[in-house]
């Protein structure tokens, strides 16, 4: 039996998806009242509930030989600080117990390129950066670090667990609406106005899903594993939009200064609207750092080979189509 917690999430449904049809029998965590028709498999037992509550993580881990912990908040703003944390660093706490207490053979924990201390802006990003709360920025950042160094613990302690960190997850199936999801939304709906000059690293969810799975069985005790797909900057980010979809091309695109003034305006809207923030000071920061992306460990001992990421541009875009997701 494999639990996976976040079961309803970007990565978690696709995991659980791509579990059943291997013909594992999966416990997908969900929280109630969420939508679970997307994880509604053959094989797969779904149960509800949160991760800040142990006792009950303890009893679904009963009888389970691998966890696969995804459950987190993701957010770019700086908001909701308190149930960040109970979430992301208490409900690993909770999980790392449960698989303590029923001998859970292997536990793949879910962390983010996030977590790891960050070097000077350029540096190459790899799992030679130490997980460190105190040099990496934002609030999520900082609860990931502090839960993968919860993790790290654990396993001297003894757990047969391994920590994977994606990079910037796109990819159909993304039922939630990722952050990435809506700034490709907004593009097709022609709101995309101007972008900005800076980078980061693009992976397909279903790579980081054939990694976590890869992972799970072949990666040994206590290892971290980067799993990326294309740095590229975001000026060619938006010009794949184009090539693929048609949509106007975005011909202004702001430097650092000047998009996190408009980013601070941004999230002022989003706290008034609750309408999703296209730029917040978080995202400027991480955009602009223009790090380099090394997963050569991952190439090294999984053989990890992630698609090209207009292949998973042109995947996203149609599935954003056929579930309608492009005209909300």
């Amino acid at each position: 039996m494999i639990f996976v917690t976040g079961a309803t999430g970007h990565v978690g449904n696709v995991l659980v998806s791509e579990l059943s049809k291997r013909g594992e029998l999966v416990r997908a965590l969900a929280l109630p009242g969420e939508a679970i028709d997307h994880i509604k498999k053959p094989g797969v037992e779904i149960v509800r509930g949160d991760v800040r509550d142990k006792d009950l993580l303890i009893r679904y881990c009963k009888d389970v030989d691998t966890v696969f912990h995804l459950a987190a908040i993701i957010s770019i703003l700086p908001v909701n600080k308190k149930e960040i944390y109970e979430v992301n660093v208490g409900g690993v706490k909770n999980i790392l117990e449960a698989c303590k207490l029923n001998h859970v053979d292997r536990l793949v924990y879910t962390s983010s390129i996030h977590a790891f201390a960050e070097p000077e802006p350029g540096s190459e990003i790899s799992e030679s950066l130490p997980f460190n709360p105190t040099k990496t920025s934002g609030f999520y950042g900082k609860s990931k670090a502090e839960a993968a160094l919860n993790v790290m613990a654990a396993i001297q302690s003894g757990l047969n667990a391994v920590i994977i960190c994606p990079t910037g997850i796109i990819g159909p199936y993304d039922y939630k609406l990722s952050e990435m999801g809506n700034l490709v939304r907004l593009y097709l709906k022609d709101r995309l106005k101007m972008g900005v000059d800076g980078s980061f690293d693009f992976v397909d969810v279903r790579d980081i899903v054939e990694g976590e799975i890869k992972a799970a069985k072949e990666l040994d005790k206590g290892e971290v594993l980067l799993l990326g797909g294309q740095t590229m900057t975001i000026r060619k980010f938006l010009e794949l939009l184009h090539e693929i979809s048609g949509k106007i091309k975005v011909q202004h695109f702001l430097p650092k200064t000047a998009a996190s003034i408009l980013s601070l305006f941004s999230s002022i809207h989003y706290m008034i609207s609750k309408e999703k923030a296209a730029l917040t000071p978080y995202a400027i920061h991480a955009l602009t750092r223009n790090y380099k992306y090394s997963y050569d460990k991952a190439k090294n001992t999984i053989g990890y080979k992630p698609r090209n990421i207009k292949d998973s541009l042109r995947d996203y875009i149609n599935w954003l189509k056929s579930e309608d997701i492009c005209e909300t």
